[in-house]
Parts: C-alpha cells; structure tokens; sequence
C-alpha cells in the first residue's frame, strides 16, 4: 500500500488552524504535527521545572513560561511548542496576538521514549537557529537524567553537561539559575530497574 504525500500547508494556515485547533500542533517545513497527550512523569517534571524556575527568577530580568507558548524557530517556517521556555529582558513577539514568542533564551524539553531522538537532532538544530538562545535543556523520563547544552561565545554548542543523580545540581549559567534533580524530579517514579540508570 502507498503514502500519499502530505498536502503543503503555508505557514498562515497552519497558525490559522493552530489557533483555532482544541489541541497543539507544531509546524516544519509545510507539515503540521499534532502534539500527543504526556503521561504522568512528564507532566510532574514540567510542573517542577517550570516551579523552581519561576521561583529563581523572581524578581530578575528573566521570566519562565509553560508549554502553551508558541515559539518561532528561527527564520524558518517552524513552530514548537517547548515545554518550558526562559525568556530575558522584554519578550519579542511575531505579532499583535502576543502568542508567538521569538527570543528565548532557554530551551527545556522534557523527553518521553517516542520524542527523544526527534529532540536531540532535528529539534535541537533547529533550536540553533533561534539567535537569542543560549541553553538547551533535555530531561528525561524513563529515568534520572538532565542535560544542558550551552552556546559557546564563538556561536559553537559545548558538549551537553550531564546529571545523573538526586542529589546532584545542574546550573544554567544563562539565567544564574541552578536545578537541582530532587526539585526537578519530586514525586515521579520509574520503574525499579531503571530508577538508579
């Protein structure tokens, strides 16, 4: 049996029907991509994440936002919907609508076994393009894992550092914010063999 091709669809459309949809999708290159539902350990890493950040950042330059916010990659015709986004300094929107962020700074997926290839290559290229970004943060699941890849002064990315343990802290230099995996990881459990991976 054959695949028929996807039919194009220009970006106007696809923010068209996207801010019409009851559910997200994100957009690369004429395709739209509907976003599947998260189970319980990516919802609970979301929620802490985007917890001890805003908390760090109260009261500085910088602001964290949640998974409802659309971001432009670059100057290509690409949208995602990161899971959680820092944005520093006044936040720079695609238009009047304000739902479209275009200077992020910080990038944090959190990763589900379906997703992670797709976000440790495709995506993060993409992530490249955004001029602003300066962190891009992946989390995972399945077991205890954070790490955080940092745009060098040169423009080059460093190799990501790793965490791997409860009791270790990774820091973000770019917004002076630390997370600490007990905070990032409170209340989710894995199965035995893989809690200590």
């Amino acid at each position: 049996m054959s695949t028929l091709p996807k039919p194009f669809i220009s970006e106007e459309r696809y923010l068209e029907l996207d801010r019409a949809a009851e559910y997200k999708s994100e957009y690369y290159d004429g395709e739209m991509y509907a976003m599947a539902g998260a189970g319980m350990a990516h919802n609970q890493i979301v929620l802490n994440t985007g917890a001890t950040l805003h908390t760090q950042l109260r009261g500085k330059n910088c602001q964290a936002l949640m998974s409802d916010m659309r971001t432009r990659i670059g100057s290509a015709a690409r949208y995602a919907y990161p899971d959680v986004s820092v944005i520093c300094g006044k936040p720079e929107v695609l238009d009047r609508r304000k739902d479209i962020l275009t200077n992020p700074t910080v990038i944090i997926e959190v990763l589900s076994p379906s997703t992670a290839d797709f976000d440790r290559s495709f995506k993060f290229v993409a992530y490249t393009a955004i001029p602003s970004l300066r962190q891009y943060v992946l989390i995972a699941t399945d077991r205890i894992s954070v790490e955080v890849f940092t745009r060098q002064p040169d423009g080059l990315w460093a190799p990501p550092a790793k965490a791997t343990a409860l009791d270790e802290t990774i820091a973000l230099e770019s917004i002076e914010c630390r997370l600490a995996l007990a905070d990032v990881y409170d209340r989710v459990e894995f199965p035995a063999a893989e809690a200590s991976a």
